[in-house]
């Protein structure tokens, strides 16, 4: 059984992926999906193996919470955390109950630890599988992929929509590559990735937007880290997905950095149905930005915007707005640049009150800057506690 506890209110590429891999190799792997669904006892009573996907901080505090009630209701079953923020937290996890921890590209390591139980050699060391006797380091191998397996997954009704010009959408979700070239330093991709990414095969992305877009979608949402990473191979998908789909409109995530030097491509992203693109544009401050190590600049911020509006595509910023090193004119000025350049409409009001996030394993943990103003790791939270040097800003 795999079960996804949140991913962002999408359908959890996070279990479909490695449900594609499972049933490849042999097994009828089930899936539930807390985000959307119940917790549903019958479907890990009896389960050998459970594991819980998590790639980002919120549904690792949601796994906890899944991880002890398992263990209450089939205590001998393996229990294996993956993901992101398995391979940052494994120390913790493996002393709170779980089996085994996997990182990077988990995928191929998941399908070998199911395989040693079928055949009784769990106990075997196997590249990739973090165990309280087996430190081991993330997975970063190229994979053979397989396509995302999704029959199992509540229907994409279940999960976020597209609001357009007055109109609801179906949104389906996908990625075209995994890791991320770029070292921010408050990500935590590059302690687990270094700098490295792994792109998908254009055939199985495709592949799997068609099973989504037969499923019901008429919208994708490009997860990766950074689209632009790859840019040719991006490129290449969307014109495989346009020509198969042409009415399908798209979504992706990309650096300020990228929209700049690759800004040529922008214009045929619009044209392939591109309707916005996320960027962690994090702040405005140039002490900021430099700790957090973004690469550009507030000017460049203005520039990608201007650059994005004339490939007819809408760029809607994130932000981090309160960081140990965030002073209240820098607030002020955000919330000034958001109106001035008609931003308003594009930027989520939640994105007005995000407190950065220190978790265990961090870059920014131990980054001299940071020092000064960490307090105590809050294990429950599993986060590093800090505190404003302006008591006004906390």
């Amino acid at each position: 059984v795999l079960i996804s506890c949140y991913e962002l209110g999408h359908q959890p590429i996070g279990v479909a992926l490695p449900m594609g891999f499972l049933g490849r190799a042999g097994f009828a792997a089930r899936a539930l999906d807390i985000a959307v669904s119940e917790f549903d006892d019958n479907r890990v009573n009896s389960a050998r193996f459970v594991g819980i996907s998590v790639p980002m901080h919120t549904a690792l505090r949601l796994g906890v919470r899944v991880m002890q009630r398992i263990r209450e209701i089939n205590p001998d079953c393996h229990i294996c955390f993956y993901g992101l923020y398995a391979a940052l937290n494994s120390d913790f996890l493996l002393e709170q109950g779980a089996d085994s921890c996997l990182g990077g590209e988990y995928d191929a390591p998941l399908v070998s630890l199911v395989e040693a139980l079928e055949s009784g050699h769990s106990a075997d060391p196997l590249p990739g599988v973090i165990r309280r006797d087996q430190p081991a380091t993330p997975y970063l191998e190229r994979l053979e992929f397989a396509v995302p397996s999704r029959e199992d997954l509540p229907p994409l009704t279940e999960y976020a929509q597209l609001l357009h010009e007055g109109d609801c959408h179906t949104a389906g979700y996908t990625e075209a590559s995994r890791g991320c070239l770029h070292l921010c330093t408050h990500c935590p991709i590059p302690p687990v990735y270094g700098g490295r990414f792994f792109v998908v095969p254009t055939e199985v992305v495709v592949e799997d937007i068609a099973r989504q877009v037969e499923a019901g979608a008429t919208h994708i949402t490009f997860g990766d880290p950074d689209f632009l990473n790859g840019p040719r191979h991006s490129i290449e998908v969307v014109r495989e997905m346009h020509q198969r789909f042409p009415t399908l409109t798209f979504d992706f995530t990309a650096k300020i950095e990228h929209l700049l030097s690759r800004g040529d491509d922008l214009p045929e992203f619009g044209r392939l149905g591109c309707l916005f693109i996320i960027s962690a544009v994090e702040s405005l401050s140039p002490t900021v930005l430099k700790i957090l190590d973004k690469q550009h600049t507030a000017d460049d911020v203005t520039a990608a915007i201007k650059r994005c509006r004339q490939a007819g595509v809408t760029l809607r910023p994130t932000w981090v707005a309160f960081t140990p090193w965030t002073t209240l004119d820098d607030y002020l000025q955000v919330l000034e640049f958001i109106e001035t350049n008609d931003l308003v409409d594009h930027v989520d009001p939640v994105q007005f009150s995000i407190r950065l996030l220190i978790p265990p394993g961090s870059w920014l943990a131990e980054h001299p800057a940071t020092l000064p103003y960490r307090g105590r790791l809050d294990e429950t939270a599993l986060s590093w506690t800090w505190a404003h040097p302006d008591p006004r800003m906390d």
